[in-house]
């Protein structure tokens, strides 16, 4: 099948798929159709049907696409791997689960263990939190992606980078997960329910691929000045 034919079948579980999309999960490993001599993609069913896997769980278990290789890759092993509660979702730093009912897990810690984790004191914590870099959740406490946040803090820090170097780093991060929720606002105030969760991955997907295109830039930067 042309990838327009695999397009329409897909859109009958799946109505917010788009051409982009397909070869996205081509480009990550997660479908590998055949090529003509042309360079044209050719689908077997058996590829449209591993398509509407990654889909599925993208919907129903909002799992980042690693998370998904994983499993493909387990029950082409002959394993059987168990796939999270719908309720659940990953974070895509550390890997740490959280409930949505908001159930105190590894994902959320207090001030004292943020220090700890961090190896710093409280006033190098209230510094980073007055340029902006750490900030408590709306919940209260910490997530994983403030640990993270804080330690590569303090690594940077070991080259000279001081936190007034990086709060042009957090003002960048506020720009781009502002477009990242302009671009799923339309599937957040969708009727369905499912379209709904769908937003939650294809924001992840799209977080995925800025940080890679940062990192990318940053390097192509650095290239150029260096030699």
């Amino acid at each position: 099948m042309s990838i327009g034919t695999v397009l329409i079948q897909l859109r009958e579980e799946f109505p917010e798929v788009t051409i982009s999309k397909i070869r996205f999960l081509e480009a990550e490993g997660l479908v590998e159709p055949q090529r003509t001599p042309s360079g044209y993609r050719k689908f077997t069913p058996r590829d449209v049907e591993r398509l509407a896997q990654v889909l599925r769980m993208q919907r129903d278990h909002y799992l980042p696409l690693k998370v998904i290789r994983e499993h493909l890759e387990a029950l082409a092993r002959g394993e059987q791997p168990v796939l999270p509660s719908p309720g659940d979702r990953r974070d895509l730093a550390d890997g740490v689960w959280e409930t949505d009912a908001g159930a105190a897990t590894a994902a959320r810690i207090g001030r004292a263990e943020l220090l700890a984790a961090a190896e710093v004191d409280d006033e190098r914590l209230t510094e980073w939190e007055s340029y902006g870099l750490i900030a408590p959740s709306p919940e209260g406490g910490y997530d994983a992606e403030t640990v993270t946040v804080a330690k590569l803090v303090v690594d940077l820090g070991r080259f000279g980078l001081e936190p007034r170097h990086l709060r042009a780093m957090r003002a960048s991060a506020d720009r781009e997960a502002g477009l990242v929720e302009q671009l799923v606002a339309p599937l957040r105030r969708h009727r369905n329910p499912q379209t709904r969760a769908h937003a939650e991955a294809t924001a992840n997907e799209i977080a995925e691929l800025s940080v890679r295109l940062h990192a990318a830039l940053v390097q192509s930067a650095l290239r150029s000045r260096l030699h």
